[in-house]
């Protein structure tokens, strides 16, 4: 099991890490289209590769984020039913749902995404929209996205499964982080604090 805990722990920090960087794929997609409305209203003109990249990069900051909203238990649940139940109960039924759905779920979608992706890479598959864009970089988001979620959920279920032998603590319980603002106020009192000693 301590082996199968590293590798939860390796899957949960990828994941963190592109969850935490995949944020500036928005940021990229609202400027995007910002520039592309202020150009369509102001000039007159646009462009069909403007408006695909900014589903792109939607695309792929939605199926890439996927894991990291996973790792955060921020995935929708039906809690009027298991929140009645007690945590052992809640967590078999964390087990069950990885391994009966979620794996089934993703494998078929790896299974039918990456011939896809690949049909689209070795063909050069372009949008049929005049201006539009190469199609195998949004199609590769599929298989990308889904194998991080599929890796997520074993770590998820690795963690369960080694919480009901009494290995770790519940994994479930979400872990309280200060909020940028409440570090923002932490960093403005330390530096007048170290401001005041210094006068």
């Amino acid at each position: 099991m301590n082996a199968l805990l590293k590798f939860s722990k390796a899957v949960d920090w990828l994941n963190s890490q592109i969850g935490k960087h995949v944020i500036w794929l928005i940021l990229a997609s609202t400027v995007i289209s910002a520039v592309n409305a202020i150009v369509r209203k102001a000039f007159n003109v646009g462009s069909n590769a403007f408006l695909e990249v900014q589903w792109y990069l939607f695309a792929a900051s939605f199926l890439i984020a996927s894991a990291y909203t996973l790792l955060n238990g921020e995935h929708v649940k039906i809690d009027v039913v298991s929140s009645r139940l007690t945590k052992r109960a809640q967590i078999w039924i964390d087990v069950l749902g990885f391994t009966f759905f979620l794996t089934p779920v993703c494998l078929a979608i790896l299974y039918y995404s990456i011939p896809f992706f690949l049909r689209g890479y070795q063909t050069g598959e372009m949008s049929s929209n005049a201006g539009g864009l190469i199609r195998w970089p949004v199609y590769a988001m599929m298989p990308l996205g889904f194998s991080l979620l599929l890796l997520q959920g074993w770590s998820e279920l690795i963690k369960r499964l080694a919480f009901l032998q009494g290995l770790i603590e519940d994994p479930t319980l979400k872990k309280i982080e200060k909020t940028a603002e409440e570090e923002l106020a932490e960093a403005i009192r330390q530096l007048a604090e170290s401001k005041n000693k210094a006068a």
